[in-house]
């Protein structure tokens, strides 16, 4: 993961997200510590977060290490929190999945504070899932500025609205389904931003799976075992059917799934922005047992060959 980071800096590539999971079939429980590995080992790359599961982690703890993360990279860290989409952080924590939209609601509500008070002694009543706070000041300061902040959603109305109502922007995780199909979101988003009477102009950006190879078919090929390993496991979690050879082509070439050529995964990258209207586009590479090798030459294209496309497509718009 840090060489991929690595690369990515090196080809032009402008952020490297990590998430939190915690399973066998996913690389890292602890973003933050991966991204202050990286961090000594770059120079121009921000670094975040993808998500930080805000739900079972301690608001208090979260600012410190972040803002430790963005001492360690002289300023380039960023943040980005979610509910999640995987569960097995809350019994290994000791939360009740009963619980889980009241937790991501307080908990939001104090990160958002103790953010905004960067420096500055906090206070906080506390609640049911937050200790109570008495003019407390974290260290380190965030020295750089305010800590970039997005808020990952799968397609919630209620999150999409919530994001607005904390003036944070707005990450789309699109796992499958053409990004027009995500219009509706952005929309309400935008409503809801200006409804909370925000003051400056509302940020979207969408993240999708891909991977990028010389042609569409090497992509389509190389791409696909992996995409119906990682599927099937997870549909035997959930109750899915596992993909068929069908349904992974209908996304290939409906979906938002970024795989092909550059050309192809640029393009289809441009139009997703366009249809809603993002101003960020993250790239999800590593799907399952995917070999190092080709996530780094996935990377390598992306860098060199997909953002300048995506770049040029959407020029003066």
């Amino acid at each position: 993961m840090v060489a991929e980071a690595v690369r990515a800096e090196e080809v032009g590539v402008d952020i490297f997200n990590i998430g939190e999971h915690h399973r066998d079939d996913y690389a890292i429980p602890a973003p933050d510590v991966v991204l202050a590995a990286i961090a000594a080992r770059t120079q121009r790359i921000r670094l975040s977060s993808a998500v930080t599961v805000l739900s079972s982690d301690d608001p208090v703890r979260v600012v410190e290490r972040f803002a430790t993360v963005n001492a360690l990279s002289n300023g380039r860290a960023e943040l980005m929190v979610g509910r999640g989409s995987f569960t097995e952080s809350f019994p290994l924590y000791g939360y009740n999945l009963a619980d889980y939209e009241d937790l991501f609601n307080e908990k939001l509500s104090l990160l958002t504070e103790l953010l905004a008070r960067n420096g500055q002694p906090v206070s906080w009543k506390g609640g049911p899932h937050t200790q109570a706070l008495n003019a407390v000041t974290l260290y380190p300061p965030l020295e750089h500025g305010p800590l970039p902040t997005w808020v990952a959603v799968g397609g919630s109305p209620e999150s999409v609205v919530r994001a607005a109502h904390y003036k944070l922007p707005l990450m789309l995780a699109i796992i499958g389904s053409p990004t027009a199909r995500f219009v509706p979101f952005t929309d309400l988003y935008r409503r809801a931003w200006e409804q909370f009477g925000n003051d400056v102009a509302a940020e979207v950006g969408y993240h999708s799976y891909g991977y990028v190879a010389r042609t569409d078919e090497e992509a389509v090929a190389d791409f696909f075992d992996y995409y119906v390993e990682t599927n099937s496991r997870i549909g035997r979690e959930r109750g899915w059917r596992p993909p068929s050879r069908e349904a992974y082509l209908y996304e290939v070439k409906n979906g938002a799934l970024a795989v092909g050529s550059p050309e192809t995964v640029a393009r289809k990258i441009a139009t997703g922005m366009r249809e809603l209207g993002a101003t960020r586009y993250d790239l999800k590479v590593s799907y399952g047992s995917q070999p190092h090798e080709q996530n780094l030459s996935s990377i390598e294209l992306f860098g060199t060959e997909v953002i300048p496309r995506v770049k040029e497509l959407l020029a003066g718009e």
